[in-house]
């Protein structure tokens, strides 16, 4: 606990609030990327901390809130057929479809499994040569590259019987896309640090000097959420349009050079569409032209389902940081943990889930429209 516990001092957080506080003189706007940060502020009370000056938008740094309905829908037609071994995190399990979840198709009958490992799934198919074994693949760049070895093992092994159905979103075309839209208000951003220990941060400096915004690498613990803030609002007050590593502990300017180079080897980039935003040019991953076989949309053709998000949820707002959870008219009443409308009241990293499991359930006055 040494480790966690010098991280979340109560003194040293009031130090920094306070810092926070004497170099604050205007109003900021500052997204944080991550729904694990998210979470963090709200845990942790950090929100309450700040001076009214700053304002945290909630990015959509969930990846199972990102994970598009169609993608859903599709996860939920292959689990449900007869000799499919389904598999996935148990995130995705409650994660709402049209009709029904993974744990509905679970209940009538079809083999879902939660793993912890993509290299679980791949045990799975090998033990299992009569099964076609489907694991899903979805998270940012920090998830990938453990899923892309399981791709690879499973070519290397020649194991016909297992695929992947991948739904992989990267952050800076998602950054791009938001200091790009229409109305966008947010003036800096706290980016995701694990995300940045696989990938480095050498893409964002090209970003920063772009939209003329600071960008802060920052971990999740509160000390770490607290610092990136207090350098955010140092950068902004200046007016520096660059980018800082407060999470040197874990990041480096390079990032992890063999797994990016197994993510080049795997996946190629691609559109992708992201739940409640849309399609975000070149913002996600597929499988390489290499591993095509091993790509379980085309393996059970399900790449034709299409589908309508529902008009009572206002996750996609959520999502993108135009609205605050409790700001939707469904949240807390329709919409709760057992009885969620969308992902982000499922996910454990989801926006809505944060505010209602840490008892924010006022409505905020000041606007917070990002597109």
């Amino acid at each position: 606990m040494k480790y966690l516990a010098e991280f979340r001092d109560g003194d040293i957080a009031q130090k920094l609030a306070r810092e926070i506080r004497a170099i604050t003189t205007s109003p900021w706007a500052i997204m944080e990327v991550c729904g694990g940060q998210t979470h963090s502020i709200l845990r942790n009370g950090i929100d309450q901390l700040l001076p009214p000056e700053i304002e945290l938008i909630h990015g959509p740094g969930c990846p199972v809130c990102v994970t598009p309905l169609d993608m859903i829908d599709k996860a939920l037609a292959i689990a449900a057929l007869p000799d499919v071994i389904f598999t996935s995190f148990g995130d995705m399990l409650r994660v709402p479809g049209s009709d029904r979840d993974l744990f509905r198709v679970k209940s009538e009958g079809g083999d879902v499994r939660i793993v912890y490992s993509p290299l679980d799934a791949v045990q799975i198919a090998r033990e299992n040569p009569a099964k076609q074994v489907v694991f899903f693949g979805i998270g940012f760049e920090t998830t990938a590259p453990a899923n892309a070895m399981a791709v690879h093992v499973a070519k290397r092994e020649e194991l016909k019987n297992f695929s992947m159905l991948v739904s992989h979103v990267l952050v800076p075309p998602a950054i791009d896309a938001i200091m790009s839209a229409p109305g966008n208000r947010v003036q800096a951003f706290l980016a995701a640090g694990h995300v940045c220990s696989v990938m480095g941060f050498w893409q964002y400096p090209p970003l920063a000097t772009r939209h003329h915004v600071p960008i802060v690498i920052t971990g999740f613990e509160p000390l770490d959420v607290l610092e990136g803030i207090r350098r955010t609002v140092q950068c902004l007050e200046n007016d520096e349009a660059r980018v800082d590593n407060a999470y040197a502990r874990v990041v480096t300017f390079d990032g992890n050079a063999p797994a990016q180079a197994l993510l080049e080897e795997v996946f190629t980039v691609t559109n992708r569409a992201w739940r409640g935003i849309g399609v975000i040019p070149a913002s996600g991953w597929r499988l390489s032209d290499a591993y095509a076989d091993y790509d379980a949309e085309h393996r059970f053709n399900v790449g034709a389902i299409r589908t309508t998000e529902s008009a009572h949820c206002r996750a996609g707002e959520v999502l993108q940081g135009a609205i605050k959870p409790s700001q939707c008219e469904a949240f807390g009443k329709q919409c709760t943990p057992r009885t969620p409308l969308g992902a982000t009241m499922v996910s454990s990293e989801g926006a809505c889930a944060a505010y209602f499991n840490y008892g924010r359930f006022h409505t905020l006055e000041r606007a917070t429209s990002v597109a």
